[in-house]
């Protein structure tokens, strides 16, 4: 049996829990995940949308990719977190930021996609597939 992946937002109000394993772990360099995260790139983990246990009110934000698809971007309404992203590339899948779980240290990103937009001065260690943009 998987253990159980907790997290939240920053203000605590959006928790969730799963005991399912991830789908996919990645790395997203694109624009619009830079600004989602007001970072370098975010970091999310997949899961089956079934699976996963969300508690407290999620603002959906309806964003576009740069290939032109629905992003469902969800996020707490009171601290503005970043929690989770919904792709229709990927349906029944629910993405969780990784900075939002409890113990973030065990995530091991396998893919890297929109490299094409990395910010130059960003360099990440270990080994994993790497796209120019979403591959399918």
């Amino acid at each position: 049996m998987m253990a159980t992946i907790t997290g939240g937002c920053l203000c605590g109000r959006v928790r969730y829990r799963t005991s399912a394993a991830p789908t996919y772990t990645g790395v997203c360099h694109c624009r619009n995940c830079q600004r989602f995260t007001g970072s370098a790139f975010e970091v999310v983990l997949g899961f089956p949308k079934g699976e996963v246990v969300l508690e407290g009110e999620v603002k959906i934000y309806h964003d576009i990719s740069d290939a032109g698809r629905p992003i469902y971007r969800g996020f707490c309404p009171n601290c503005g977190s970043g929690v989770t992203s919904e792709v229709t590339l990927l349906p029944g899948v629910l993405a969780i930021l990784a900075g939002t779980l409890d113990d973030p240290s065990a995530v091991r990103p396998t893919m890297e996609l929109y490299c094409s937009s990395a910010q130059p001065w960003v360099g990440l260690a270990g080994e994993r597939k790497r796209f120019a943009h979403m591959p399918g």
